[in-house]
């Protein structure tokens, strides 16, 4: 908590954070990885060219500043941060240099207006969210039994293409020695060194059940548009790796944890990738519960584009309560409905007592979480995922 001195121009910087904090953070970036070019081997260059990560992280400055006191508001936004620098292995000593450069490119942005009260406030309010990480992120290494950036070495037994764009990646650990455990809905960062002396890391969700003595990722190649660029780890992946080839790869990690053990209906709803940690939740509720009424919907571009059609499947062929339906935002199929996911072409469920999951991109999942809402499902039966950085517009 910050002091009540503090607080009221912590309270007066949320409007000043709405129209000037994508330029705060942009220079925050430029100003900290031009004083650190070691620091690029932990974030991706990729969100850094597209500026999504620039946006994430002045959405985030915006809400911590709007909901400063409120921890339940807070808390999911403080909990998925920790995990995801707990997947790259930031330490408590990045800290006081992101401290530093934040607290300078407030001062470059706002100029005269970024008075030294202001200053100080902020320097507090960030010493305290700082703290509130590390403390965190230090106890989840220890439960976890890792160093900060630890990886290990695990070994590629399987590569299969599963759609047009999309291959998944079999890994056992080089070692010989167990897996590590993990949940269906929760991710690796597989780190990638290149010949340049670059290292890179990307974070892939788990796509299959715990349980079947192996990890395996999916991963979607990403093209790129002009004018950003292809995915440089996912087209090295696609491009390069085999069978017996080594990856080095992170513990487990995410908070994003759809319910696989109970009896209850869950309804799970994803559209491109996000289909992989519903995959890994939709095999784990066939391995313990293929009683249980599951309702599986998926968007895809096309035929070509939907993965994992041969796990859904064996779903569907041992799971008598398992509804699946399927959209194809590019014309019609005979066992696929045309156009966007729409709610109303879902089969019921009760929507105040079923938790929803839901994953795919933004704009999808912004769709949805409104309809949705606008269905009667209560905001604490909603669940999310986010490949990449998150505007927090459900919290905003």
């Amino acid at each position: 908590m910050i002091s009540t001195a503090s607080r009221p121009y912590i309270d007066a910087s949320v409007p000043v954070l709405r129209e000037h904090g994508l330029a705060i953070t942009t220079t925050f970036y430029r100003s900290m990885l031009d004083a650190h070019p070691e620091l690029k081997n932990l974030f991706n260059m990729g969100n850094q060219a597209s500026g999504a990560q620039q946006q994430s992280l002045a959405s985030a400055v915006f809400a911590y500043a709007a909901n400063i006191g409120n921890a339940a508001a807070l808390g999911p936004v403080v909990s998925r941060i920790v995990h995801k620098h707990a997947s790259v292995g930031i330490r408590a000593d990045h800290y006081p240099i992101v401290g530093h450069h934040l607290l300078a490119a407030i001062k470059t942005v706002l100029g005269d207006a970024a008075t030294e009260p202001l200053l100080k406030a902020w320097e507090e309010a960030y010493t305290s969210l700082a703290r509130l990480l590390i403390d965190a992120e230090a106890k989840m290494y220890e439960e976890a039994g890792v160093q900060p950036g630890e990886t290990r070495a695990m070994r590629v037994t399987e590569v299969v293409r599963e759609s047009d764009n999309v291959i998944s990646i079999r890994l056992i650990p080089l070692d010989g020695g167990p897996l590590p455990p993990f949940r269906a809905g929760q991710y690796v960062s597989v780190a990638l060194a290149f010949v340049d002396g670059r290292r890179q890391l990307r974070q892939y969700s788990l796509s299959d059940a715990n349980g079947k003595g192996s990890m395996r990722i999916s991963v979607k190649r990403e093209d790129g548009k002009s004018p950003l660029p292809a995915g440089e780890v996912s087209t090295w992946l696609h491009n390069n790796v085999n069978v017996d080839d080594i990856l080095q790869v992170s513990h487990p990690f995410g908070d994003f944890l759809p319910d696989t053990e109970s009896d209850a209906p869950v309804v799970l709803l994803s559209a491109g990738i996000g289909i992989t940690p519903m995959i890994a939740a939709l095999n784990r509720i066939a391995q313990v519960n293929p009683e249980r009424r599951v309702i599986f919907a998926h968007a895809a571009r096309d035929a070509a584009h939907y993965a994992h059609q041969a796990d859904i499947a064996a779903a569907k062929a041992c799971m008598p309560h398992l509804h699946l339906v399927t959209f194809y935002e590019n014309g019609d199929a005979q066992d696929a409905l045309p156009g966007r996911m729409d709610l109303a072409r879902l089969p019921s469920w009760p929507r105040g007592e079923t938790d929803v999951y839901l994953c795919g991109p933004l704009p999808f999942m912004q769709a949805q979480w409104n309809a949705l809402l606008a269905a009667g499902v209560p905001r604490e039966r909603l669940h999310r995922e986010v490949f990449g950085p998150d505007l927090l517009d459900n919290l905003l």
